[in-house]
């Protein structure tokens, strides 16, 4: 989705306390959805071999592939069978009544915006003893910060460009920034200002023309949560720009040139909780690597191996059958041409026997026509 981020700034203890927010709210207008989900795609039940109970396993999906893919409804398996209609036997849900368009449209929503799904927000039965993880404190913002001269002039030089950096709250000295509303006409050069914006929580830089040099321009954000980096050429070497961001809750780095290697530069961010990296070069062992040194974080690879293994092992299949179906009908076609000169010859044949025939009883009456004319003259 391409509008900007809201956020709810909480007061608490004279503190302002900023934790990783997002346009949808997935514990109170997604999470009551995938309860009633549970029935069938629960613990005791797996209908298609689907969970819904907890993000990892909607992830890695049942017989058709992950139930959602993070940043893409237009994707989402999920998002096609709640969408059609009930008479189809794909739809979903399959049992009760369909979802209401308000809630298709926050589903579809939340997907766009990453999907984001606290460790703490867990689709559990109603079951005594389900276990749900305590959800770590989030990153703490300074309550006494103020914007400098500096971080005014440089908002002022983005409004030029006709690029918004707006209050996350009335009165809240906390920013937020979708850049990707301006696409490929953001460069690193028109990044650079972004380096003043103190303030900033939020930075959503995806399918923009940014690349690892302009990240460079993001060192002193050391307040920024959130970062939206997918569909950019941002590689490994990028991401050895990011390591002041010790506050960062948030990082999308899908469709990027991301490798294990790159991981390995996020190891000491103590307050990441949501990393995705589907479509990335990034191996299972390498998000398995990154998640025993920070145990908190959720790693979203889209797909696990075996499941996209099994997948494209079903794509070769179709494949196969389709080409022995052409083999067959280009069989068909060369039997029917063979078969058509033969028909042809015998049709000659049969046309050649009338016309010879009147001939063969035309001779008798010519030889009695001779013996008649010697018998006159004798």
């Amino acid at each position: 989705m391409n509008k900007p981020f809201l956020f709810g700034a909480v007061l608490a203890a004279g503190i302002l306390n900023v934790g990783a927010a997002a346009k949808v709210d997935f514990a109170k207008e997604i999470l009551p959805t995938f309860q009633e989900c549970i029935k069938c795609h629960g613990p005791e039940k797996q209908k298609g071999k689907l969970r819904l109970d907890s993000r990892d396993a909607a992830l890695k999906g049942g017989k058709t592939g992950p139930a959602f893919v993070a940043g893409d409804s237009a994707k989402s398996e999920m998002v096609r069978r709640i969408s059609l209609p009930k008479s189809d036997d794909d739809f979903m849900p399959s049992e009760g009544e369909p979802l209401s368009k308000e809630k298709i449209e926050l589903i579809k929503k939340w997907i766009d915006d990453g999907a984001d799904w606290p460790a703490t927000a867990t689709a559990a039965s109603d079951k005594p003893g389900a276990i749900t993880k305590a959800r770590p404190p989030g990153p703490v913002l300074p309550a006494d910060f103020k914007p400098s001269g500096a971080e005014q002039k440089a908002i002022a030089a983005f409004a030029a460009k006709g690029i918004d950096i707006r209050p996350i709250a009335m009165n809240s000295p906390w920013r937020e920034a979708n850049l990707r509303l301006h696409g490929s006409n953001v460069t690193d050069a028109t990044l650079a200002p972004i380096k003043d914006v103190l303030g900033l929580i939020d930075l959503n830089l995806a399918a923009t023309k940014v690349t690892d040099a302009g990240l460079a321009h993001l060192k002193p954000l050391a307040n920024l949560q959130r970062l939206h980096l997918e569909l950019t050429g941002v590689t490994d070497a990028g991401l050895a720009q990011l390591k002041g961001l010790k506050n960062l809750t948030y990082l999308n780095l899908y469709g990027t040139k991301v490798t294990d290697a790159g991981l390995d530069q996020l190891k000491g961010f103590k307050q990441l909780r949501s990393l995705y990296v589907w479509q990335t070069k990034v191996t299972d062992a390498g998000a398995k690597k990154l998640k025993a040194a920070l145990p908190d974080l959720d790693v979203s690879m889209g797909w696990d191996a075996s499941t996209l293994a099994k997948m494209e092992a079903k794509k070769e299949e179709a494949k196969k059958e389709e080409a022995k179906k052409e083999e067959k009908k280009a069989e068909v076609k060369k039997e029917e041409k063979d078969t058509k000169p033969a028909e042809a010859k015998k049709d000659e044949k049969k046309e050649e026997k009338k016309a010879d025939a009147p001939a063969e009883k035309k001779e008798p009456e010519a030889k009695k026509e001779e013996k008649k004319a010697e018998e006159k003259k004798n």
